[in-house]
């Protein structure tokens, strides 16, 4: 159980880590807050470069703290309500599944975060490395 929490959170945390970098640095094919907020501004989001940095500083730190273990329920938090954002502004609209942009990667994202909240991150944490 350990090991397979252990991936879990490492897939799901760094890949949220990962959005969170595109928005705020414009890493790995991202257009950073400026590009990003002026994307948010186009569908009704604003200010958009504020909304930006929010997004992707929850995505960043929630993605981080859930890969790493810690603080598990505030990281799941900062998960569930990025994408229950995402779902509402953009993804909602378009039905279930990822191939009409639906929110379909949302939703697991969801299920993932409140799931290991409530079973815990396992034994191979951080803070069980630092003793």
């Amino acid at each position: 159980m350990n090991l397979g929490l252990l991936i879990i959170r490492l897939v799901v945390g760094l890949t949220f880590a990962g959005h969170g970098s595109q928005k705020l640095f414009g890493w790995f094919g991202g257009y950073g807050l400026k590009g990003t907020g002026g994307w948010m501004e186009s569908i009704g989001v604003k200010p958009g470069v504020l909304m930006a940095f929010a997004a992707g500083a929850s995505e960043l730190v929630g993605g981080l703290l859930f890969t790493f273990g810690l603080y598990i329920p505030f990281a799941a938090l900062l998960i569930v309500i990025t994408m229950l954002v995402a779902i509402f502004t953009v993804h909602g609209k378009n039905g279930y599944w990822a191939t009409a942009n639906g929110f379909e990667y949302n939703f697991i994202l969801i299920a993932v975060a409140i799931g290991v909240a409530l079973i815990g991150p396992g034994a191979y944490t951080v803070s069980a490395l630092l003793g």
